[in-house]
């Protein structure tokens, strides 16, 4: 029971740090600024680890490689605890890939939040500087979808299809993972 009390808080505190990470480098990316409740939120969050990572791993083109390390750490951190609560004995050779496999389910789970945010709030169409700002961060995802999937009826089916495909490679990622440690 201890290890999965840990095991969960791990995931929680771990989780956002590393979402805080992974949504620095996607803002900067597609261009959003972060003058903006969700941009302060993710510096607020992730700047004590971005900022000195910065002086030793430099940006690659728009790639900001000191957000992406820093996510990588974070679950390295994560699993490495995890490893030495259990007891320190054999498996350390799994440690990076779990890792890896937790900052993929972070990305994929950080996605499904977006979408989820940006149906909620393109149904009570709000105006305000977070809705502009997920929907900037949503848009590369739903505007290929968007050129499939019509308008049924006027509403925009493409979140919905998004989250379907997102939970199927969360599935695929599971099934990967599960093989990949056996």
């Amino acid at each position: 029971m201890f290890y999965q009390i840990v095991s969960f808080l791990l995931d929680v505190v771990v989780g956002l740090l590393t979402g805080a990470c992974l949504l620095r480098l996607y803002m900067q990316l597609q261009r959003v600024s972060f003058a903006n409740p969700v941009g302060r939120l993710v510096f607020a969050l992730s700047d004590w680890l971005v900022m000195p990572l910065r002086k030793l791993v430099p940006p690659v083109g728009r790639w900001d490689m000191a957000s992406l390390v820093g996510a990588v750490l974070l679950q390295l951190a994560q699993y490495l605890l995890l490893w030495l609560i259990l007891g320190a004995g054999a498996g350390l050779a799994w440690v990076p890939w779990l890792a890896v496999f937790g900052l993929v389910r972070t990305a994929l789970s950080g996605l499904v939040g977006l979408l989820i945010v940006y149906a909620v709030l393109s149904w009570v169409q709000t105006r305000t500087p977070i809705a502009d700002v997920i929907g900037r961060l949503c848009d590369p995802l739903l505007r290929p979808l968007r050129r499939v999937i019509p308008l049924l009826g006027g509403v925009d089916l493409s979140p919905l299809v998004a989250l379907v495909l997102l939970q199927v490679a969360m599935m695929v990622l599971a099934h990967l993972q599960a093989g990949v440690l056996r």
